[in-house]
């Protein structure tokens, strides 16, 4: 075959391919890999290389066309990948898109185990095939020869790639003004994504339409194949550089999308730089996502060494108060950051058996529009009614430490010049966890460059990529772990920073107190197969108070029922979790408080046992350096029975189940306090069967009591 006449990519099939939708639109994938794969073996000039996962199941397949570079992906016999492009262009040096051509190829496997600190799942399993495929493209007019390779890892729970970049035009300074890199993907797929770059940063409700409909999206995005695959993308290692989002530039295109610099330039790298790595998670089921590790085993591992200063746990603190409005953040009458309020929440959480307290609002910057004044906070001077040495000593011998809290507003520059001095002051009083907050619509990060220029930035562009990075750093050399609000999104790099232990990153429970409108039933349905691939939450479960007095027809009310609040903290994971109600409210209801003050944060081991994603989802977990199980099980709008396999259990162990479950008669809407808690004797085998209201769920601690 004339080399000429292969067309780039698959254009030439473009309008036959988009004329076909659902099934007929996979029998077009398969008939066209075939025939690519035809007219690039019959091609002299054309190469192509390919990798397969351990166990066989997932084919990548590497290659050029007429001087491009492209990859696909195959699950089973079923394509998930067409050939998708990659490649980079640059300000001032030549683009890695065209007339380049297959080098060598380095190939490497890698089976080891490794042991997280804390975390779902304590060993974990790191097993790949790797292939370093390098392209080169043609002589300059200076006889220079620029390239670069891409490095692809494939697991059985999908794969990643990164690109690696030498100097350019021998310049070592790099510009980057577009990355090329898509996913070629079936338009017809069922598709779970919130939009990018809006103001509200990750904070928006799932969107659920065909992948055609999907904008600029942020990711994780999670899809469904009509051939019932199950695929996230994401980005895992997010290190120096700027935070991708996905935009469709054609039904079923998603191209690699990064947050500009306020100069528009994508990201300022020093070559040789590798880019962070693009991820393609794949599963069989939904459940099977939820059990990948995919993003951890993409990470480095761990930078800090001993670590074992990093605290878990459960903590309590005023924050509730304020979207209930008792309290308020300033200083005044009203002002909640007090030392009295302070060794009220540490009574009842040394009381209860929490580890932490936060106090959110003690520092001097929060009066008046704190949105909009940043540089007015000092992270280290209380206001008149907060003795920071009181609280702290007074918590030191009730066995409860303070968390700290440095909400910055958005103006990084005021944090940045404080930061050390804030840790260790933190450091000196004993203090274990800062809580961060970065209130401020996307694109409005603030910073003083070089010149004394204020300039705005986005919250996932490089700037801010590194600042939470020397944040964590800092924050580690005085043995403290950070929690961010507001943040970057998470893409693993707790593996490699294990006291970066937690962050938002999405609509948490908050949205229940002041959303318009608040959270749906399905959100905390998607969340586990969207959000939650990336890592840990802080999503502020347990709220007891559901409509805050106002009554249940109330606008603005969490949209669950009480025992759906017990299974959030076993479905929505974090080492630290927040009893974030009142303390008043957990007195009124000692019976259904209980679970949380049992349920732990560190787990042995983490398995989902069943789910649709939005509709319902079960998880099952072991507690670290214990024998009890726990299962938090789910569910949307809709009533369900769902029955779950106990064979995660040890056949010779006799156990209990303490089952908080919903009531006959419970409804969000209607009834949402109605639970019933029971136990019931149960052996590995013996079925969990579960009815789960409108908007409800069960919460259950499975009890070891000893070998049969």
């Amino acid at each position: 075959m004339n080399q000429g006449k292969v067309m780039s990519r698959y254009e030439m099939y473009v309008p036959w391919l988009r004329s076909a939708n659902g099934r007929s639109w996979h029998v077009a994938m398969v008939m066209f890999t075939l025939v690519y794969s035809l007219m690039i073996a019959g091609s002299v000039a054309a190469k192509e290389v390919a990798l397969e996962s351990p166990d066989g199941q997932i084919v990548l397949k590497v290659g050029v066309e007429r001087g491009v570079p492209h990859y696909a992906v195959t699950y089973g016999d079923k394509p998930v990948l067409m050939p998708s492009r990659l490649g980079m262009r640059f300000k001032r040096a030549a683009p890695l898109d065209e007339g380049l051509r297959l080098g060598r190829v380095e190939r490497s496997s890698l089976d080891r185990r490794w042991e997280q600190p804390w975390g779902e799942r304590r060993h974990m399993r790191e097993h790949y095939n790797e292939m370093l495929v390098h392209f080169t493209g043609p002589a300059n007019k200076d006889g220079v020869v620029n390239g670069f390779a891409v490095r692809f890892r494939v697991f059985n729970d999908g794969l990643g790639f990164r690109y690696e970049i030498p100097p350019q035009d021998g310049q070592t300074h790099l510009e980057i003004v577009d990355e090329l890199t898509e996913f070629a993907m079936d338009p017809a797929s069922t598709t779970w994504w919130i939009p990018a770059r809006g103001w509200n940063r990750y904070e928006y409700l799932y969107k659920i339409t065909p992948l055609a409909e999907v904008g600029r999206a942020n990711t994780p995005i999670t899809l469904k194949t009509p051939d019932g695959v199950y695929l996230s993308l994401h980005e895992a290692a997010l290190v120096d550089y700027a935070g991708m989002s996905l935009d469709q530039k054609r039904p079923g295109l998603l191209k690699a999308d990064l947050a500009p610099w306020s100069d528009g330039v994508l990201v300022k790298a020093e070559a040789p730089f590798h880019s962070p790595w693009r991820t393609v998670q794949i599963a069989p089921d939904a459940p099977g996502l939820i059990n990948s590790d995919l993003i951890l085993n993409l990470n480095e591992p761990n930078a800090l060494g001993d670590v074992s200063w990093v605290e878990k746990g459960k903590y309590v603190g005023i924050w509730w108060g304020m979207p209930s409005r008792p309290i308020h953040g300033g200083s005044g009458p009203k002002h909640g950051a007090t030392t009295k309020n302070a060794k009220y929440y540490m009574d009842f959480a040394a009381k209860n058996g929490f580890s932490g307290v936060l106090i959110e609002g003690w520092n001097v910057g929060w009066d008046g529009d704190w949105f909009n004044n940043g540089s007015l906070f000092s992270f280290t001077q209380p206001y008149p009614d907060f003795d920071l040495r009181e609280v702290t000593d007074y918590g030191r011998a009730h066995g409860v430490r303070l968390i700290g809290h440095h909400e910055t507003s958005g103006d990084v520059s005021n944090y940045e010049a404080q930061m050390e001095d804030a840790f260790a002051l933190y450091e000196k009083r004993g203090m274990r966890i800062v809580k961060t907050g970065y209130v401020a619509d996307g694109g409005g990060i603030q910073r003083v460059d070089e010149n004394g220029i204020r300039r705005y930035e986005w919250h996932d562009g490089q700037f801010m990529v590194n600042h939470h990075l020397r944040v964590v750093k800092a924050a580690a050399r005085h043995l403290i772990s950070v929690n961010a609000h507001e943040p970057v999104k998470d893409t693993g790099l707790r593996r490699t920073y294990p006291n970066w232990i937690s962050r938002e990153g999405a609509r948490g429970q908050e949205y229940n107190a002041w959303g318009v409108p608040p959270n749906s039933p399905e959100h905390t349905a998607i969340l586990p197969f969207t959000r939650m691939l990336a890592g840990p939450m802080d999503f502020t479960p347990g709220i007891f108070d559901l409509d805050f007095g106002q009554g249940l027809e109330a606008a603005t009310r969490v949209q669950t029922t009480l025992a759906k609040q017990l299974a959030l903290y076993v479905v929505i994971y974090s080492p630290i979790q927040m009893a974030a109600d009142l303390p008043k409210n957990y007195e009124k209801r000692p019976g259904a408080f209980q679970f949380i003050k049992d349920v732990p944060t560190d787990w042995e081991d983490s398995i989902a046992l069943a789910g649709e994603i939005g509709d319902y989802v079960a998880i099952a977990r072991k507690a670290r350096n214990g024998n009890d199980w726990y299962v938090g099980a789910l569910t949307d709008e809709q009533a369900r029975t769902v029955v779950l396999p106990t064979n995660f259990l040890d056949a010779q162990t006799r156990y209990v189940a303490q089952i908080y479950r919903d009531g006959p008669q419970a409804d969000w809407k209607t009834n949402p306090y109605a639970m019933i808690v029971e136990e019931v004797p149960l052996t590995r085998g013996q079925p969990l069967r579960l009815w789960l209201a409108p908007g409800g769920g069960a919460a259950i601690r499975i009890h070891a009591m000893g070998l049969k």
